[in-house]
């Protein structure tokens, strides 16, 4: 029953989806290239804000993913107008068959995540409009394009956490933290599901849970539209 429901969420993916998705991620590289060749290539870059940029970035990733991944969970449907079948859709089947992401080619994985940062890319060229931006433009910069990489990888990232066998140079990664690891992602996959919802690397969900962020959100927005949240199993 759960795959003959996984196959018929499959059929969703439609033509025009992947060429959604090939549109947003050749708009994505260009501009990150572009964007990593402005903020390199800039004299007054010191490259300490590289390493910091990067973990900032993966953070802002992170959190991202959680609130998207919790809010496609939680509320709408398959059938909500645009993101129903854009991006509900496939959450919904990997609840139904977490392993039938192990399928599907790198497009049809992270072409809308691609699609998704390249709002993040084009705010880091904004940032840098100006001739002779400053340092702190150029730290902004540097943040906006790590987080688009790593925004861009999200469900590349979610994917390895669930291969039997990840890449050899992945593993060692998992295992300090440094990308999203099985264990840490497994307990999302056990009942009642509303842990763990961050897949990037996993970093801001002791935050999350700990504020009870999502919790309190739910019950905010179920008072003012009086809709309660979905249980998803």
């Amino acid at each position: 029953m759960a795959n003959a429901a996984s196959d018929e969420l499959e059929k969703g993916y439609q033509l025009s989806h992947r060429m959604y998705e090939l549109v947003g991620m050749g708009a994505t590289v260009v501009t990150a290239v572009w964007l990593a060749s402005r903020v390199l290539g800039n004299a007054r870059l010191h490259l300490w804000w590289l390493p910091v940029a990067m973990a900032l970035g993966m953070m802002g990733a992170d959190l991202v993913s959680g609130v998207v991944h919790w809010l496609f969970d939680t509320w709408g449907s398959v059938d909500t107008p645009v993101v129903g079948a854009l991006a509900i859709r496939t959450f919904r089947q990997h609840h139904i068959d977490p392993k039938a992401m192990l399928h599907h080619d790198f497009i049809e994985t992270n072409g809308h995540n691609f699609a998704l940062a390249l709002t993040l890319t084009l705010g880091g060229l904004w940032v840098l409009r100006m001739p002779g931006p400053s340092d702190r433009a150029l730290f902004c910069a540097a943040f906006l394009l790590m987080m688009a990489v790593f925004v861009s990888l999200t469900s590349q990232i979610h994917k390895w956490a669930h291969m039997p066998t990840p890449p050899s140079l992945i593993v060692p990664l998992q295992r300090l933290g440094l990308l999203l690891s099985p264990g840490h992602h497994e307990a999302h996959h056990n009942a009642p599901h509303a842990t763990n919802y961050c897949i990037t690397v996993g970093w801001m969900d002791g935050a999350l849970r700990h504020s009870r962020f999502f919790s309190r959100v739910e019950r905010v927005i179920a008072w003012f539209t009086g809709i309660e949240p979905r249980r998803h199993g």
